[in-house]
């Protein structure tokens, strides 16, 4: 995929871009990137759950080894859903007639004995558990690796947490990151400085770019904060003096839905017990203001008809996210599996 086109260079050309973008599904296809399944704490070992995905069902086990996987969740038996399983092993056993399968997909053992025959097979998505979220890749294998912050995870403390789920896309919450407008006028940040709009940086799979900003009653923030894939928020810098790092995944449980599953990091410190409590503090403080931002667009993304339209000079990056998103790859590769 080429690098998105140079942002728009004014009101006229802005009003002038297509508005055509596809919902997740409205073609039967999903975009190709990384989305949050579940926390890592639903799934101990030896368990296996069920889930909503893209468009059908997917399960969630743990091996005996401790690794999670993804498959699809109707056994290729006789089509019972693999949620009402057990795991044995490393493997994810159907309780209608004991046909096992691995964390690759494959048939490993069926209850009678008889060989499996080669169609037997589940759909095993690209698996990635990381921030205590459990994360799959729609897609045969991941067109990019999950992001991280620029501290080591042996130097971060982490905190997870779920969101309210929203009546729209994921895809459609990523672009108030790139939409400035909407980062000043709902949630109140005043931005030092001009619209950062020139020190954007695209990268084939995502965009970034420095906000520095004060909020609320003086907070003073300065990061980077951007967009991987269309389903992925990554923030990362100083409040005021100490740094803070979010990542927020939004899931797709079904076209027209999801849920965002964040991730608080704070630097660990010297691991002594007023260090902990200072930990705790800051992490409940980063997600009480995560839980802030997502009350603030409810209303607003609960009940939208995402158009993008009438687009004036402000939106130059929204614009080109826009670019981006009706460029990114789109595929379905578990549809027979998982339906």
């Amino acid at each position: 995929m080429t690098k998105p086109a140079t942002g728009v260079e004014s009101e006229a050309q802005a009003q002038r871009e297509p508005s055509g973008l596809l919902g997740q599904g409205e073609d039967g296809l999903f975009h190709q990137s990384w989305y949050p399944i579940c926390l890592s704490s639903e799934v101990e070992r030896g368990a296996v759950i069920g889930r909503d995905f893209l468009d059908g069902k997917v399960v969630v086990f743990r091996g005996e080894d401790g690794v999670v996987s993804v498959t699809s969740a109707f056994c290729p038996h006789l089509g019972a859903n693999l949620a009402c399983g057990t795991v044995v092993g490393n493997s994810v056993q159907c309780a209608f007639h004991r046909w096992e399968f691995d964390r690759d997909g494959a048939c490993v053992r069926t209850g009678v004995g008889d060989p499996a025959p080669r169609v037997a097979k589940l759909f095993a998505f690209p698996t990635c558990e990381r921030y205590g979220i459990v994360w799959a890749f729609n897609g045969t294998e991941a067109l990019w690796a999950l992001p991280g912050f620029d501290r080591p995870d042996s130097e971060l403390v982490f905190h997870t947490y779920s969101m309210q789920p929203y009546t729209c896309d994921g895809w459609t919450i990523s672009c108030n990151t790139p939409d400035m407008q909407h980062i000043k006028v709902v949630h109140g940040f005043n931005f030092h400085g001009a619209d950062p709009h020139d020190l954007v940086e695209w990268q084939q799979w995502s965009h970034s770019y420095p906000l520095k900003a004060s909020f609320g009653e003086g907070t003073e923030v300065d990061w980077r904060i951007g967009i991987h894939g269309t389903s992925i928020y990554l923030q990362q810098g100083m409040v005021g003096d100490w740094w803070l790092g979010i990542i927020v995944g939004m899931s797709s449980p079904r076209p027209g839905h999801s849920m965002p599953f964040g991730c608080v990091a704070v630097e660990k410190g010297d691991g002594s017990a007023a260090r902990n409590r200072l930990n705790q503090e800051r992490a409940l403080w980063a997600e009480a203001y995560g839980q802030r931002i997502a009350a603030e667009d409810a209303g607003i993304l609960n009940t939208i008809r995402f158009r993008p339209g009438a687009l004036t000079r402000a939106d130059r990056t929204l614009a080109q996210f826009f670019r981006f998103l009706r460029n990114y790859p789109r595929a379905h590769p578990s549809a027979s599996f998982i339906r």
